[in-house]
């Protein structure tokens, strides 16, 4: 074979382990700073708890719920928001946090409980914006 195309093989050679090498250090750059912003990003949710506001239809007032744990909902003075309808049960409904996720679920009331306009008949997952209702209660949770 030829000297100069040795050589020219030679430094295609050194150019593709150069080229492998930065690849490889570019790949553990961008994982690197991933992480970092994830990390950023976890904090940044913990430090947002969600809330249930509950505004009356009837006299406009509102107030807002830090939903931890479970949050039972209805007319009896033993349910954390207690609501004074006649269309809501003693023990209406009940929000809590499952995993990751805020549920609502139907204690068995009498004119029901809806999400979004749908009766929940099951437990049900509920998201950032989506409202609550239950006789002329409405509530969202933000």
């Amino acid at each position: 074979m030829n000297d100069e195309l040795l050589t020219i093989l030679r430094l295609c050679l050194l150019g593709l382990c150069y080229l492998f090498f930065f690849r490889v250090l570019r790949a553990v750059w961008v994982e690197t700073r991933e992480d970092k912003k994830s990390i950023f990003k976890g904090k940044k949710n913990l430090d947002l708890k969600k809330q249930l506001v509950v505004t009356n239809s009837n006299t406009g007032f509102t107030r807002n719920y830090e939903i931890a744990g479970e949050i039972t909902i209805g007319r009896a003075e033993g349910c954390t928001i207690t609501i004074d309808d006649d269309f809501v049960s003693q023990s209406h409904a009940r929000v809590f946090e499952r995993v990751d996720e805020i549920m609502v679920e139907d204690l068995g009331s009498t004119n029901g409980t809806y999400l979004n306009k749908q009766r929940v008949s099951a437990p049900t997952v509920m998201k950032i914006g989506d409202w609550l209702q239950l006789g002329d209660t409405v509530m969202e949770l933000k």
